[in-house]
């Protein structure tokens, strides 16, 4: 009996941890990307302040940190009737 709740508490469990690590992953990221960024924006303001080519590195990275967002705070959990769902539609085309 005790064992029937354990495997969905540990799957829940497994589920928070990976959600807490991608969160923490993600902060990380964007911290690097945000240093980086302003000290190539610092470099470019009082070298030449000239064309601005730190947004060569800005605009890509930028996009790569909206991926990682979205991946981590945009995207829903796969429900059960979700998987269900997919299960169903799977067996019904053979």
């Amino acid at each position: 009996m005790a064992n029937d709740h354990a495997a969905p508490e540990s799957a829940a469990r497994d589920q928070a941890v990976n959600r807490l690590t991608k969160q923490r992953d993600f902060r990380g990221h964007l911290i690097g990307y945000l240093l980086v960024n302003t000290v190539l924006v610092v470099i470019w303001a009082t070298t030449s302040a000239g064309f601005f080519w730190p947004a060569f590195v800005i605009v890509p990275w930028g996009l790569g940190v909206a991926a990682n967002a979205w991946d981590v705070y945009g995207r829903r959990d796969l429900s059960e009737d979700a998987i269900e769902h997919e299960m169903e539609r799977r067996n019904r085309r053979g």
